[in-house]
């Protein structure tokens, strides 16, 4: 089952996701995609990697998810986050082809997954249209990641201010 977690920033998805995890009944490999560029990412980092439970397997990729998420092992899978992961990508000077490729190969892989796979990504539609080339290229890449994914996924979920708003139901049983 795949679902998609989706919402602006400290919007709740990522702790919507965590307890949807929790609540899976078997182990979790949480599947990390930042880079500490800089000490504030660094302490950000750490306190995501003492917040997870103890039991959890994490995984620290910020290029290779498709094949990170191919070799998880647990039943669980979160993926936190797509719009962190694009960043990477983006910032290695791949072609956008290239990133949307990336992408199918990662959704085929969570799609291929046997059990529950949680995708955390940022909506960055909703604002203003930036100013400058680079940040209207992330916006409109990792819009077309997000509707990617929306349309392969089981359920989908919007966050806002705390809230799950369920944008696609599930069909199967979880």
């Amino acid at each position: 089952m795949l679902v998609l977690v989706t919402g602006g920033a400290r919007s709740g998805k990522s702790s919507f996701a965590e307890r949807r995890a929790a609540s899976s009944g078997g182990g979790v490999t949480d599947l990390a995609t930042a880079q500490a560029l800089d000490a504030e990412m660094g302490a950000r980092i750490a306190r995501h990697r003492a917040d997870r439970p103890t039991g959890w397997v994490t995984v620290e990729e910020p290029m290779n998810v498709p094949g990170a998420l191919r070799k998880a092992a647990t039943p669980t899978v979160l993926l936190d986050c797509l719009s962190l992961w694009v960043s990477n990508l983006l910032l290695a000077d791949l072609p956008d082809g290239a990133i949307l490729a990336r992408a199918d190969e990662l959704l085929a892989a969570a799609r291929a997954h046997p059990g529950l796979t949680l995708l955390v990504t940022n909506e960055v539609g909703f604002g203003i249209v930036p100013d400058n080339a680079l940040a209207r290229r992330y916006r409109d890449v990792l819009g077309w990641v997000n509707q990617r994914a929306a349309a392969v996924s089981d359920e989908a979920w919007l966050l806002v201010s705390g809230l799950p708003l369920q944008l696609k139901p599930s069909t199967s049983n979880p």
